[in-house]
Parts: C-alpha cells; sequence; structure tokens
C-alpha cells in the first residue's frame, strides 16, 4: 500500500513538471513558430519531466519522504527511461527531421535516419576510450556505461556555462564594470546620428535628381540597339552614370555609419539604464551578489587549480568540512551533523533552482539566436539532449555536496562508476 502512495505522489510530480515544460514549450520557445510536430513537444516535455524527477529524488533522499525501497525503484525507472530518451529517442530523431529538411533523401528518410542514429551511437560508444569510465564487469548498454558517457558529455557542457558565468558574472552584476554615461554623450552621439541621415537624405535627394534629368534628355530610353550599340554602351557611359555611382558608394559607406551610430546609442540608453538600475534597493542588492559571487568564482578557480594540481577530491561534503573546521577552530559545542543535514537541504535546494533556472533561460537564449521555421524542431531537440545530460551530470556532481548517509541509494542505482574522475574532469573543463 505504501508504494502505491509512493508512486502516486512521484506520478503527479511527473505530471506536473511535465505541463510545466509544455506551457515552456509553448510560451517561450514555440511562440513565434507554429507547432507542426507534436512529437517534438512531447519529447522535450518528457525529459524535462524526468530530469526535474531526478532532482526532486535527491530532495526526498534528505528529508526522507518516502520508503527507501520506493526511492530506490523510482530512481532506477527514471534513469533507465531518461538515457533511453538521450541515447536511442531523441538521436533518431534528430536525425530523421534533419533528413527531412532534404528533398534528396525526402523518400528514405527512415533508412537515413538509422544510418545517422547508427553514426552516433558509434562516435558515443567510442567516446569513453580515452576517460577511464568503462568498467568489463557490466554489459554492453547496462546503466552503468550509458550514464558514463552521458556524464562526460553533461559534465563538459556543466563546466563550460560555469566557467562562463564566472568570467561573464561580475560583467553582468557589479556596478564597478559599467562605464560613466552622461546625457551630454547621449546628444551628441544622436547629433551624429541625424546629421548622417540628413548627409543621406541629401544624396538620395541628388540621386533621384540626377535620374530625373537623365531621364529627360532621354539617356534611358534612347539606348543604341545591335551589337555595336552594345559594345558602345560598355565604353562609354552617360555624362551622369559616374556621378550616381559615386553617390551610391557615399550612399552606402554612410548607411554603415549610421547602423553603428544607431548601435552605439542603444548601448548607451542601456548602459544609463543599468546605472540608474544600480542606484536602487535590487540594484545595490544584485551588485552585493556580483562581489559575492565574483569573490567564489575566484575561491572556485583557485580550488579547482588546487584539485588538480595535488590530485585531490574531497571525501566529505563541503557544508559538513566546513562546519568542523569552524567548530574545531572556534573550540563550541556544535551538532555537527544535525546542522549540516538542514544546510546540506538548503544549499542542494538552490542548487537545484539556479540550475534549472539558468539552463532554461540560457536555453531560451541559444534558441532564439539560431532558430529558424525549417531549423527549429531539429534545434528544440538537441536542447532537449543538453538538458537530459546537463541534468544528469548535475545528479553525478551534486552527490558530493550530500552528507554521506543520503548519498547510499543514489551510488547504488549509479553504479561502480569514477566519480573522482569526473570531479576532477569538471575541474580541467573550467579551468580552459
Amino acid at each position: 500500500m505504501s508504494f502505491l502512495i509512493d508512486s502516486s505522489i512521484m506520478i503527479t510530480s511527473q505530471i506536473l513538471f511535465f505541463g510545466f515544460g509544455w506551457l515552456f514549450f509553448m510560451r517561450q520557445l514555440f511562440k513565434d513558430y507554429e507547432v507542426r510536430q507534436y512529437v517534438v513537444q512531447v519529447i522535450f516535455s518528457v525529459t524535462f519531466a524526468f530530469s526535474c524527477t531526478m532532482f526532486e529524488l535527491i530532495i526526498f533522499e534528505i528529508l526522507g519522504v518516502l520508503n527507501s525501497s520506493s526511492r530506490y525503484f523510482h530512481w532506477k525507472m527514471n534513469l533507465c527511461v531518461i538515457l533511453l530518451i538521450l541515447v536511442f529517442m531523441v538521436p533518431f530523431y534528430i536525425g530523421y527531421f534533419i533528413v527531412s529538411n532534404i528533398r534528396l533523401l525526402h523518400k528514405q528518410r527512415l533508412l537515413f535516419s538509422c544510418l545517422l542514429w547508427l553514426t552516433f551511437m558509434y562516435f558515443f560508444w567510442k567516446l569513453g576510450d580515452p576517460f577511464p569510465i568503462l568498467s568489463p564487469k557490466h554489459g554492453i548498454l547496462s546503466i552503468e556505461q550509458l550514464i558514463s558517457r552521458v556524464g562526460v558529455i553533461g559534465v563538459t557542457l556543466m563546466a563550460l556555462l560555469s566557467g562562463f558565468g564566472a568570467v561573464n558574472c561580475p560583467y553582468t552584476y557589479m556596478s564597478y564594470f559599467l562605464r560613466n554615461v552622461t546625457d551630454t554623450d547621449i546628444l551628441a552621439l544622436e547629433r551624429r546620428l541625424l546629421q548622417t541621415m540628413d548627409m543621406i537624405i541629401s544624396k538620395k535627394k541628388r540621386m533621384a535628381m540626377t535620374r530625373r534629368t537623365m531621364f529627360q534628355k532621354g539617356e534611358v530610353h534612347n539606348k543604341p540597339s545591335g551589337f555595336w550599340g552594345m559594345i558602345k554602351s560598355v565604353t562609354t557611359s552617360a555624362p551622369g552614370s559616374e556621378n550616381l555611382t559615386l553617390i551610391q558608394q557615399e550612399v552606402d559607406a554612410l548607411e554603415e555609419l549610421s547602423r553603428q551610430l544607431f548601435l552605439e546609442t542603444a548601448d548607451l540608453y542601456a548602459t544609463k539604464e543599468r546605472i540608474e538600475y544600480s542606484k536602487t534597493f535590487k540594484g545595490k542588492y544584485f551588485n552585493f551578489l556580483g562581489y559575492f559571487f565574483s569573490i567564489y568564482c575566484v575561491w572556485k578557480i583557485f580550488m579547482a587549480t588546487i584539485n588538480i594540481v595535488f590530485d585531490r577530491v574531497g571525501k566529505t561534503d563541503p557544508v559538513t568540512r566546513g562546519i568542523e573546521i569552524t567548530v574545531n577552530y572556534l573550540g563550541i559545542q556544535f551538532d555537527v551533523k544535525f546542522w549540516s543535514q538542514h544546510i546540506s537541504f538548503i544549499l542542494v535546494g538552490i542548487i537545484i533552482v539556479t540550475s534549472i533556472r539558468g539552463l532554461l533561460i540560457t536555453l531560451t537564449k541559444f534558441f532564439y539566436a539560431i532558430s529558424s521555421s525549417k531549423s527549429s524542431n531539429v534545434i528544440v531537440l538537441l536542447l532537449a539532449q543538453i538538458m537530459g545530460m546537463y541534468f544528469v551530470s548535475s545528479v553525478l556532481l551534486i552527490r558530493m555536496s550530500m552528507p554521506l548517509e543520503y548519498r547510499t541509494i543514489i551510488t547504488q542505482v549509479l553504479g561502480e562508476l569514477q566519480f573522482s574522475f569526473y570531479h576532477r574532469w569538471f575541474d580541467v573543463i573550467f579551468l580552459q
């Protein structure tokens, strides 16, 4: 009976996650496109639902929600489904939609889709050769063999995004990096832009008047015919045609200058808005966060360097280790186990929420940057692939942030993986 109750809780949460993924797909990704392939929407929503379910199970491990046998069963089922989607379903449909966009292969798209999937599987399997992730104890299609390769790709993506965030975070949140922009600077640039537009208009008027004069003189319609007439028209030119060519070149140069001035003006307005926003309470709060995360990023870079140089991987979660150091330094009585549990729960919750939010924002920006009406289905499936691998890899890395007693079921489900390798690989890619 308890297993049925636990399963109903998990199914309800998965339905809610699926609905959120469906709404995100319709309201954010495909709000400017017509949905023609509902299978793409279903795959994206299912991938999002099972990815969020893994994070939910991590929280359940810390809080002790559900029976341990139920959590183990749903961990196992969730990993099997997400691996089935990431390794078999999504790559096949990506190849299918790529082939569907090629007219020459349209009649045999199923055959070529299978060939593309087999090509993906070959390179996906060869990915494990350079890394110490193979184990002769497990079968070819075991969870350990699949998740180890998915983990390499996902950890690489996480490290690249984290490295970019470490560099971009101070410039995004800290007002220190904002250049000083005054109204005088904006007015001067707008004046230059207006002058450039006036010059473009005047030169285009000259071109129109020159064409009108040429038309009135009959230089447009009274062109010689025949072979010799064509030779003469190539070797000679009308008196006003050279002026038209020069003026057109000047207009092209001025239009390019006007575009650059317009972009600079828009950038100055955006910078001024950021300066005004930084003076508000919310802006000061984000400015403080910018300093905090800058210090954290420097610390992360320092610790990643230490871990690589000394080949070090922590065996205790950072929260418990930090509390133990503080208690021993201050010499006070403190229940380390009790508080490490609660602080770890808060820390893991923050990591989960920020990971999901940050990834969705990044996926939305990436989709709008490169999508089109023909490639939108392929790009959404690629984003689903990246999202699934990212979340699976997050589980591998978040495991280290959890106290030892909460890692048991996760370690059993993931199998005999080289967890220390993934942390070291993350540090190596993060520093690149």
